[in-house]
């Protein structure tokens, strides 16, 4: 439910109210100059497998993340925000829902079955404003089917629908011809070439629209200036799938090749590496690992992360180069920049590789909302309220002004940013989960707070290629393993309290909120 919240784009529109209700935005929102009762743009950035502590401001030890940095030093930076099904498909489910995973029932397709209906994705952020009066653009990744298999609501209803199913791959020519129009076959410097076909109005990108395969052909559409513009932007990196061919040809950029050459000896590894599986191999074992996400090879596991650093170096520089086209359109004061990532990355800790995994290296992302609106006070801004993927986009909807649909079970962030009383607390805690039982891993359940994680995990053996959202409370069935730590003094979640005696008070208490919560949010 939407809360009782003054949304940006309603304080441009009645600036009169501000002086009255809203001091803190009023002289940055006055000081909008003729952008004064515009709706706002928004492009929503949203890139794969990125860690939280993938930006220089976040630890990087490597990375110069300079723009995003910047970003977040204009804008508000989010400490603690997860998503709470960390895995490709269901991430982006969450972010066409606004649901978390059981209750949308969108897993994998070959697991779940299951589609976004028509009538989800017509409450969709996108959808919701295009009905506002946005010109919509959707680019990128695209791992969620909707109604169909040709995703026909996505390509008929989204102005600019220009996307590749599932992986991507590093270099576009390999994988899908959708993107075939492209003169940079590389994925991000190509994904720039497709947005800014989208944005521009000139000449400079008719063959864009000219050379598009058929199907593509009909689902792109040049922008209409005089609507404001919602544009999605999903990369597929630094996802280990789309690292393999890096810098592997002549054309590609220097960076893919060469950068931070010098500095291997500064990739940090986890302490004590190569650390001992966490976890009981009936629960999940190294064996289970997809053969991109194995870390025991030391020499792998360091080129994979030197071709990770340089893919989100070259997502910085997508956003700074973003940022430049907005100004030369002279949007750039009216344009409002999230970005965030669809999953965390284990990649060594607890002796693990890949993601889905509940520990927090996998739920655990960088969120950052940008508005040009946010007056001195605001803009640097640091939140430390636990936040989820299904606030993203009610707080979207939110700040253009749209209404936020019943549906949506994440909450806007506006109050936060506005640092405003609500009538009713913030949540203390994130209910977490796995129900992607292919590929080795557990169907998990969990709940996070500022204190505690628990964690709770089910047999794999039993589950195999199920998908199961409601088995755990229709049958009162009860888990295999159950972990407990203490996040303040263990934040890397290395000490398992679970058969602890001295926190069987706190081992009990979750166990009875996750049951609740299972339920609730079903």
């Amino acid at each position: 439910m939407r809360r009782n919240s003054i949304s940006l784009f309603h304080c441009l529109a009645f600036v009169s109210l501000l002086t009255l209700n809203m001091p803190a935005f009023a002289e940055s929102l006055s000081a909008a100059g003729s952008n004064e009762g515009k709706q706002p743009n928004v492009i929503f950035i949203f890139t794969d497998d990125q860690r939280f502590n993938s930006l220089t401001m976040t630890g990087d030890p490597l990375s110069p993340t300079k723009h995003i940095d910047q970003l977040a030093k204009e804008g508000i930076f989010f400490d603690n925000a997860f998503i709470t099904s960390p895995i490709c498909g269901p991430s982006r489910a969450i972010m066409f829902t606004g649901q978390w995973e059981r209750k949308n029932r969108i897993g994998f397709h070959k697991m779940s079955h299951n589609v976004i209906s028509k009538e989800s994705f017509n409450d969709s952020w996108l959808m919701q404003l295009k009905k506002h009066g946005y010109s919509t653009a959707f680019i990128g990744k695209h791992h969620t089917r909707i109604a169909d298999k040709n995703d026909t609501p996505l390509r008929a209803n989204i102005d600019f629908a220009y996307f590749g199913n599932g992986h991507l791959g590093f270099h576009f020519k390999r994988k899908h011809k959708a993107f075939s129009n492209l003169k940079n076959q590389t994925q991000i410097e190509g994904l720039m070439e497709a947005t800014k076909a989208y944005l521009s109005q000139n000449e400079e990108y008719d063959y864009f629209y000219e050379n598009a395969e058929p199907l593509t052909k009909k689902s792109i559409q040049r922008r209409d200036p005089n609507k404001p513009f919602a544009a999605w932007i999903n990369f597929n990196l630094p996802h280990a799938s789309s690292i393999g061919s890096m810098g592997s040809l002549k054309s590609d950029p220097a960076i893919y090749k060469t950068l931070f050459e010098d500095k291997r000896a500064q990739i940090d590894l986890p302490a004590g590496y190569p650390v001992p599986i966490s976890l009981p191999k009936d629960v999940y074992g190294t064996s289970d690992l997809t053969k991109y996400y194995v870390t025991s090879n030391k020499k792998k596991l360091l080129n994979d992360k030197l071709k990770m650093t340089r893919a989100v170096h070259a997502i910085d520089l997508f956003v700074g180069e973003l940022r430049e086209q907005l100004k030369s359109m002279n949007e750039d004061q009216n344009t409002i920049i999230v970005f965030t990532s669809d999953n965390g990355l284990l990649l060594g800790e607890h002796g693990l590789g890949g993601k889905t995994i509940l520990y927090d290296e996998s739920v655990h992302v960088p969120l950052i909302i940008y508005s040009p609106f946010f007056d001195n006070n605001t803009q640097g801004k640091r939140v430390d309220e636990l936040v989820v993927g299904q606030d993203i986009v009610a707080t979207i909807l939110d700040m253009a002004g749209a209404n936020v649909p019943s549906s949506y079970q994440g909450q806007s962030l506006v109050p936060l940013i506005e640092g405003k009383k609500t009538d009713s607390p913030w949540r203390q805690e994130v209910f977490l989960e796995n129900l992607f039982t292919d590929q080795g891993y557990p169907r998990q359940e969990g709940v996070r707070d500022k204190k505690f994680k628990y964690i709770r995990s089910f047999s794999k053996k039993q589950d195999r290629m199920q998908y199961l959202p409601e088995q755990s409370f229709t049958t009162n069935e009860k888990p295999i393993y159950e972990e407990l730590f203490n996040i303040v003094a263990d934040p890397n979640e290395l000490t398992n309290l679970a058969k602890d005696p001295n926190y069987a008070k706190e081992l009990e208490y979750y166990r009875a909120r996750t049951q609740s919560l299972v339920q609730e949010l079903y």
